[in-house]
């Protein structure tokens, strides 16, 4: 007997989609399914921005760096949209979302462990976020992984070495757990690139637009908060917008902006 042509709804598998969106609240309150739909979507695209980032790095280990800028332009088109989906959010007033809120009980966007994953790829690493995922999880092993593994950065600069430029040692042998911090030492070296090597200057552009994007990001969810909740505690165990504005302005990528007031 063969099996049934390929569909649409089955190579999709359309009715489990639909089935996910479950509303908690009593009626259900109008607004409680967008907030549903909007944040199932948002962790869709961030499986993908993660499995772009591992392309990304690998192209660089590959030392295929317009494949990597590619990819990058990739990456990029989809953080616009994750932007853009705020507006959609933010069409939902602050007592539409409290219609609700009190059923999200301890759920929040605190506890995304892949928001956590694109963050730890982009060398925004801690072992506290690892710790607040159940032991031996899905989510818990996924963190551990990325926290162990070098960082978008790290394989840049790796390719960089590969190319011919003196990255210092220290920096191709650090520990990629840890923060990258500026150097003015990488700084020497950067601005060298710039000056002499148009295709890899290109690629550290591309860099600082995923740092610029990422940052929008941060930046517009920040306003969403506000706008939503105000002051108040978050959800799941953050200061809600207090939380989200000690985020803001930390550049994933410090070096990269260093050196745009010497060029």
């Amino acid at each position: 007997m063969t099996d049934p042509a390929v569909t649409y709804a089955s190579y999709l598998r359309i009715d489990e989609l639909l089935a996910l969106q479950e509303p908690r609240s009593d009626g259900p309150e109008h607004d409680e399914l967008l907030f549903i739909i909007v944040h199932q979507v948002y962790e869709l695209w961030f499986k993908e921005l993660l499995h772009e980032l591992d392309r990304a790095r690998h192209w660089l280990e590959d030392d295929e760096p317009h494949r990597a800028q590619h990819t990058l332009k990739r990456i990029l088109a989809i953080l616009k949209v994750l932007v853009a989906q705020l507006d959609i959010l933010e069409t939902m007033t602050p007592l539409e979302f409290s219609s609700f809120r009190a059923r999200l009980e301890a759920a929040s966007g605190f506890q995304s462990d892949q928001f956590r994953q694109i963050e730890f790829a982009l060398g925004v690493k801690s072992p506290a976020a690892i710790g607040r995922f159940p032991q031996n999880g899905r989510a818990r092993l996924a963190l551990e992984r990325r926290y162990r593994e070098p960082t978008l950065w790290d394989a840049f600069l790796q390719y960089l070495s590969r190319e011919g430029y003196a990255v210092p040692p220290s920096h191709l042998e650090r520990d990629v757990s840890v923060a990258i911090e500026p150097s003015a030492e990488m700084q020497r070296m950067l601005l060298a690139v710039y000056r002499e090597d148009p295709k890899n200057a290109e690629l550290c552009e591309r860099l600082v637009d995923l740092d610029e994007g990422v940052q929008e990001w941060r930046y517009r969810h920040v306003k969403m908060v506000e706008r939503t909740i105000g002051a108040r505690r978050g959800t799941g165990g953050s200061s809600g917008a207090a939380y989200l504005q000690e985020t803001i302005g930390r550049p994933l990528f410090p070096d990269l902006w260093e050196i745009r007031s010497q060029l």
